[in-house]
């Protein structure tokens, strides 16, 4: 399982020009799931998201979590993030996992999120979306349960 997470002051997902999913400060969520994963990698990494300390305190420290600052979580499945890019120029999506079963991971995922106390909002699952976002840093990180 791999999350891409970005610390934004805003971020919205369009589909067909409207928007299904919007947040204001908090993270965006971009999240692949290989094959393989299962309840205990989306477990794992909705914990580890749930605490991890990316906001800036008084003292410009990063020592504040999502919970302290009051932010919310946009949620977009992404199988792209597990493309396999050694051999030649056409990317391999072999690894990331297949729909349902993917689908159902990535509700889990969010659905461990919202039981943290977040609000959560998504995407749509499989919809070509348009994804708008000011990332806050920038502050990306990028979360591989793999490695």
């Amino acid at each position: 399982m791999r999350v891409v997470i970005q610390r934004v002051n805003h971020a919205a997902v369009r589909i067909d020009g409207e928007v299904v999913g919007q947040i204001g400060k908090g993270f965006l969520l971009l999240v692949g799931l290989k094959e393989g994963d299962g309840a205990d990698q989306v477990k794992k990494a909705a914990d580890k998201i749930a605490k991890m300390r990316i906001f800036e305190d008084e003292a410009g420290k990063t020592n504040l979590s999502l919970k302290d600052v009051g932010g919310a979580i946009l949620s977009v499945s992404q199988f792209t993030l597990l493309a396999n890019t050694k051999k030649g120029n056409r990317p391999s999506f072999v690894d990331a996992m297949r729909p349902p079963k993917s689908q159902e991971l990535w509700e889990e995922f969010n659905q461990h999120l919202r039981l943290a106390g977040f609000e959560v909002e998504t995407g749509k699952f499989g919809a070509d979306m348009k994804v708008e976002l000011e990332n806050d840093g920038p502050f990306t990180i990028v979360l591989d349960l793999d490695e």
